[in-house]
């Protein structure tokens, strides 16, 4: 074992004993202990706001897993709150923006404060967790990419197609661009603050990537992301690894190169020995098993973990799913999946 945590010295394509290993959402409705501090907490949202409950349900996958790294419990949406957005979850619909952004007023409204002062309660959870987390075990932080964060912002929640996002970035680019920018400056500010309070990584989700046309993701989406970064790296200094997760990642493989992120995590659509051949060993790789492969049973996780490790070549892979673990996934499939990637030693 390097001196170095397993899931960093992965991150930075390192030798390591093993593959690291943890799992988007790991922290989630799959875990009854999950499940009584949601109750608990009433909302979905109180429990976000609350460090006490953030922490408990950050460290429940690490106590009872005992993944290679945790990541912050939180949600995407908490920055867009920050900058003026008001946020809601509809049980059974998903969030909620009460005020969409989609003309000049509704942009020059967004605001983009200090991080401290807006969301205090994430960087005391990410302190919190550190002083609770071994040197093992690195904390992970994270934000939605700009284009993601948009689509919520100008839909006003979640939509199969996002056609209002879609038709302003065509219609009105100019406006586009606006909007982007202001997330992009908000939420930089809102990853190096997570930083800069202990967490030891950053990943971007972008979502609702898969939307878009080849061209327009190389145009927007892409660098949008990138600017994040820049931004960050230029706060943060060289240190932490950037993880930049984005679904279809099929279509984006060729510019995917261009990411300016240590690690590209990939979904399941996309074969991960094609990308590491084509993306070189300029990134280490985070991916790919299907979440669905999981509801398969133990035997069938094995079969698909097996399969995903024999394709990450091993230096510069962490094994994860191609997107978050679904809340009906069985707890025998988790610790089939591990167990294999561990090569049958807790």
């Amino acid at each position: 074992m390097t001196t170095t945590p397993r899931f960093l010295a992965a991150c930075r394509r390192e030798p390591v004993d093993r593959p690291p290993v943890w799992l988007m959402r790991q922290a989630g409705r799959y875990m009854a202990e999950y499940r009584a501090v949601r109750e608990k907490a009433g909302s979905f949202m109180n429990l976000c706001r609350t460090p006490e409950w953030c922490i408990e349900v950050t460290l429940q996958p690490i106590r009872r897993f005992g993944f290679d790294a945790a990541i912050l419990f939180s949600d995407i949406l908490i920055p867009a709150e920050a900058m003026g957005a008001e946020v809601s979850f509809v049980a059974g619909e998903g969030p909620r923006i009460g005020n969409p952004v989609r003309d000049e007023a509704g942009v020059d409204a967004l605001r983009c404060p200090e991080p401290e002062e807006a969301c205090p309660f994430v960087y005391e959870t990410i302190r919190g967790l550190r002083s609770e987390l071994d040197a093992e075990t690195p904390l992970i932080t994270f934000v939605a990419a700009p284009w993601t964060l948009m689509c919520y912002l100008v839909e006003g929640g979640g939509s199969k197609h996002f056609e209002r996002t879609k038709t302003l970035l065509m219609g009105r680019p100019d406006l586009a661009k606006r909007l982007l920018d202001k997330i992009v400056a908000y939420s930089a500010r809102h990853a190096a603050a997570g930083l800069r309070a202990g967490a030891q990584a950053l990943q971007l989700f972008d979502t609702w990537a898969e939307l878009l046309a080849p061209a327009d993701y190389a145009g927007w989406a892409l660098p949008a992301a990138n600017e994040v970064f820049r931004r960050v790296r230029a706060e943060v200094g060289p240190e932490p690894p950037f993880i930049y997760f984005s679904k279809g990642s099929a279509g984006q493989l060729p510019v995917l190169g261009a990411v300016e992120a240590d690690v590209v995590s990939i979904d399941w659509r996309l074969d991960l020995a094609r990308a590491r051949r084509e993306l070189g060993e300029s990134k280490a790789l985070q991916g790919n098993l299907d979440p669905l492969a999981l509801l398969a049973g133990p035997e069938a996780t094995r079969e698909r973990t097996r399969a995903v490790l024999e394709a990450g070549g091993g230096r510069g892979h962490i094994v994860n799913l191609g997107h978050g673990i679904l809340p009906q996934t069985p707890l025998e499939s988790v610790d089939a999946l591990l167990e294999t990637v561990r090569g049958g030693t807790p």
